[in-house]
């Protein structure tokens, strides 16, 4: 249902594909930041972009569980980390890769900027995802 291609005419990407192509007829889910609040909207891991980042893809796998999906069926990311400083992006990154997240390897952006939606905020990932057919998230 799933297809990941690395060009190999690219550079190779350390651990996610360049593209990712899904069969016509496949449901998709296109979610929505997922943000480092608890299920109360407080902050979690306040200065912490590493313990932002673990809220985050907790909130990203509630998302994808209640479409019936699963980390596994997301096909594109992009994270978004407050910082310019690359071994920042690189430790959230390392987050996305325990997580699961990355095992397809999934096409993803990681992007440093200035700012977020919430005060404190420093990490925010959206996701599209395939919604099998089976309903069962994985």
């Amino acid at each position: 249902m799933i297809s990941r291609v690395t060009v190999p005419t690219l550079f190779p990407p350390p651990a996610y594909s360049h593209a990712s192509v899904v069969e016509a007829g496949t449901r998709l889910a296109f979610l929505a930041g997922s943000v480092p609040l608890d299920a109360e909207g407080k902050l979690v891991g306040e200065g912490d972009p590493v313990g932002q980042a673990r809220q985050v893809i907790a909130n990203l796998e509630e998302q994808l569980r209640a479409v019936g999906s699963g980390l596994g069926h997301v096909v594109a990311t992009d994270a978004y980390v407050v910082s310019g400083e690359p071994a920042v992006l690189s430790a959230v990154w390392d987050v996305v890769e325990a997580s699961g997240l990355s095992a397809g390897p999934h096409s993803s952006t990681l992007i440093g900027v200035a700012c977020l939606g919430y005060a404190g905020q420093l990490v925010e990932i959206t996701a599209t995802a395939v919604v099998p057919d089976t309903g069962a998230g994985s």
